[in-house]
């Protein structure tokens, strides 16, 4: 890649082939996002929630997941911030830059969600060494729950584990979507150095689209219809999603955002 390339078509060029990429592999029966849809079907008609959780840029994946219009209503956020919202702690504990870093977080986290065993989680990650993340993955699995995780495969493959029990994200899932971004996220190499435009979002929020749509074309084969929502801007919109919403009351969490 030249300087020549650090521009708007150049991110635009680079970006389409990676996401061209991402769609090519829906194409087998056997890949990975099929087998991510098997799960997110299995979990909706299994009468499950989808527990969606990630820290720092990645919350953005999550909240394209949980409860967003033309997305699945089963759909729950998980959050450092439930530790605050939910657990009771002082908002100052928020201060703290390596909070995820530290021990036990996740488990709280878990613990004040109160999943069911047939929850799936989706963990999102693009390293997936972070030690919240790992212990979110780890607690997931040790209570009998099936893990979605997308992440980077070349980035966390470059990159040294950093939870105590040596193990990365992508160890631990049942299934591992590849959002194709490249070790440390940015595309476009910069003179002397360094990258610019982070492109794992791009990616993430096509995999998580591609994904649902799957499991939704899996449902109605099977004469389910998917409970799904419809934008709250439109006519009847909150009224037939607070109705759907009901299904799951106690279990799925809708705060202002």
């Amino acid at each position: 890649m030249t300087v020549d390339s650090v521009n708007a078509s150049g991110f635009a060029r680079e970006g389409l082939d990676a996401l061209n990429r991402i769609a090519a592999s829906a194409e087998s029966a056997e890949g990975e996002v099929r087998r991510a849809a098997e799960l997110i079907a299995h979990c909706v008609r299994t009468d499950g929630v989808i527990q969606a959780f990630g820290t720092g840029h990645s919350q953005a994946l999550v909240l394209e997941l949980a409860g967003r219009a033309g997305g699945l209503v089963p759909t729950n956020r998980l959050s450092i911030a439930d530790l605050v919202l939910y657990g009771g702690d002082a908002p100052s504990v928020l201060d703290d830059p390596l909070l995820e870093r530290k021990p036990g977080v996740a488990e709280r986290i878990y613990d004040l969600a109160e999943p069911r065993p047939e929850d799936l989680f989706v963990i999102i990650s693009n390293s997936g060494v972070n030690s919240v993340i790992v212990e979110m993955a780890l607690r997931a699995k040790e209570r009998g729950h099936r893990v979605l995780a997308i992440t980077s495969l070349s980035h966390t493959r470059a990159v040294p584990a950093s939870h105590p029990s040596g193990r990365k994200l992508a160890d631990i899932a049942d299934v591992v979507l590849d959002n194709a971004a490249p070790r440390g996220d940015a595309l476009l190499e910069l003179p002397g150095g360094g990258s610019v435009c982070a492109l794992s979002t791009l990616t993430g929020v096509m995999l998580v689209q591609m994904a649902v749509a799957e499991a939704a074309s899996l449902l109605l084969a099977a004469g389910v219809r998917p409970p799904v929502y419809v934008s709250a801007n439109v006519p009847g919109g909150f009224e037939g999603n607070f109705d759907l919403e009901t299904r799951y009351a106690g279990r799925i969490r809708r705060t202002a955002s």
